[in-house]
């Protein structure tokens, strides 16, 4: 067991899919992963191993923001012995190039967050996808016949700020879309050699006001997590 994962040893998988919410791990498990067992729920963040195609898969949450990824990727990486993790979440567009439900396999992420430079002496403000997950996502999006994007987001700290118009950081990196967590994903990958991808539905467009409904969701992010299951058991 890690501080935050009550999973024992060999009970967590070698690669891990890793939405934010603890619900979306469960809905995962419940309906794609054959003899899925809980084997953590440590402050009701869930985690479940399955058989997906008879091979082995974990998912489990992530948490929301920096701190919470970088706390739960760092134990699977280094107690559990990951080798891969696909975060799978959803994310803002910053403009109307984007639409609701795009998926999005992410190049790059960028961000103003110190928590790179404070964990790992890591000072870009950018950090790329790590390992070849990402081509893999590719490959496996044209075989499922799924249109995806390849591009870099700006990976924010802050959900709600004062000024609504785009960071600047966004700008500056060309990031059409914003989430909270692949630049802390990406960073530990990089500071341990491990393999790190994110693969995100559009749910929201900014300018617009746009959304997906709360009853569109379920529909909207089975292809996401359709592509990142069969993009996992070619990574084992």
């Amino acid at each position: 067991m890690s501080i935050h994962i009550s999973a024992k040893k060999g009970e967590i998988a070698k690669v891990v899919l890793q939405p934010g919410d603890p619900l979306r791990a469960q809905y995962i498990a419940e309906n794609y992963l054959e003899n899925a067992k809980l084997v953590s729920k440590t402050r009701g963040i869930f985690y479940y191993t399955g058989l997906y195609k008879g091979k082995e898969i974990t998912v489990g949450a992530s948490g929301m923001g920096f701190p919470s990824i970088g706390i739960y990727s760092f134990e699977l990486f280094m107690e559990y012995e990951v080798d891969t993790i696909i975060r799978i979440g959803t994310c803002g567009a910053y403009t109307t190039d984007l639409k609701l439900f795009d998926i999005l396999n992410i190049e790059n992420a960028a961000s103003e967050s110190t928590y790179a430079k404070y964990a790992w002496e890591i000072e870009d403000e950018i950090l790329p996808h790590q390992g070849n997950i990402f081509g893999t996502i590719n490959e496996t999006a044209q075989e499922l016949s799924l249109a995806t994007k390849s591009i870099n987001v700006h990976s924010s700290d802050i959900f709600y700020r004062k000024d609504p118009n785009i960071p600047a950081i966004a700008t500056k990196y060309n990031c059409p879309a914003v989430e909270m967590e692949a630049f802390g994903l990406f960073a530990n990958a990089q500071h341990l050699g491990k393999n790190a991808a994110t693969i995100l539905t559009v749910t929201d467009i900014i300018p617009t006001h746009e959304k997906i409904s709360a009853d569109e969701r379920e529909k909207a992010l089975k292809p996401m997590m359709e592509l990142a299951l069969e993009s996992a058991i070619k990574s084992l």
